[in-house]
C-alpha cells in the first residue's frame, strides 16, 4: 500500500497516559520518544487481536512505519487503518507483506455528520449495509454509532 495519509489530531489517544514523570523525563529526549510512541503502537495494534507475523513499528516524526507479514488484504488493511487513526499519526509507511493478497478495499475518511448508514447508502446504495462497512473495520470499532470526523474506514465490495 506504500505511504498513505491520515489526519494527524483525529483518533484514539494511545500515546501518553503512563506515568507522567516517567513520560515527560522520555520527552527529553526526542529519539527514546519516538521509540516510546512505536512500542504504544505495537501494543496497540497487538491488542487488536489480529494475525500478524513479525509485526514490527518504527516512529519518526508523525510517520509510523509498519513491517510483518499478514494472511489477507483485510487485516493489512485493518492495521495500516488502526495505527493511523490514532492521535498524533499523520502518516502510516505501509511495508507489510501479503502472504494471499486479494484487491484492496476503498478507503473513506469520515466527515461531520457522517453516520455508517449514511457512508454505506452514499458506497452501496443501500442504507441498510452499515452491517458490511462496521464489520470491516472491526475491532477498530466496538459500537457502529462512534465514529468521528478525520477517522478512515475501510469500504469492502460487496455482492449486489
Amino acid at each position: 500500500m506504500g505511504l498513505i495519509d491520515f489526519v494527524k489530531d483525529a483518533g484514539a489517544k494511545v500515546f501518553g497516559g503512563g506515568d507522567k514523570a516517567a513520560a515527560s523525563e522520555a520527552a527529553k529526549d526526542e529519539q527514546l520518544e519516538e521509540l516510546r510512541k512505536g512500542n504504544e503502537l505495537l501494543r496497540y495494534v497487538k491488542g487488536m487481536g489480529l494475525p500478524v507475523d513479525d509485526l514490527k513499528i518504527t516512529f519518526d516524526d508523525g510517520t509510523a512505519t509498519i513491517t510483518g507479514t499478514v494472511q489477507s488484504t483485510a487485516v493489512r488493511e485493518n492495521i495500516v487503518i488502526g495505527v493511523g487513526n490514532v492521535h498524533g499519526v499523520a502518516r502510516v509507511d505501509d511495508r507489510l507483506t501479503v502472504d494471499n493478497p486479494t484487491p484492496p478495499a476503498r478507503m473513506y475518511t469520515v466527515k461531520s455528520g457522517d453516520t455508517l448508514s449514511k457512508i454505506a447508502k452514499e458506497h452501496y446504495g443501500d442504507a441498510m449495509k452499515y452491517p458490511t462497512i462496521f464489520e470491516a473495520n472491526r475491532p477498530m470499532l466496538s459500537d457502529p454509532d462512534k465514529i468521528y470526523p478525520g477517522q478512515v474506514l475501510r469500504i469492502p465490495a460487496v455482492d449486489a
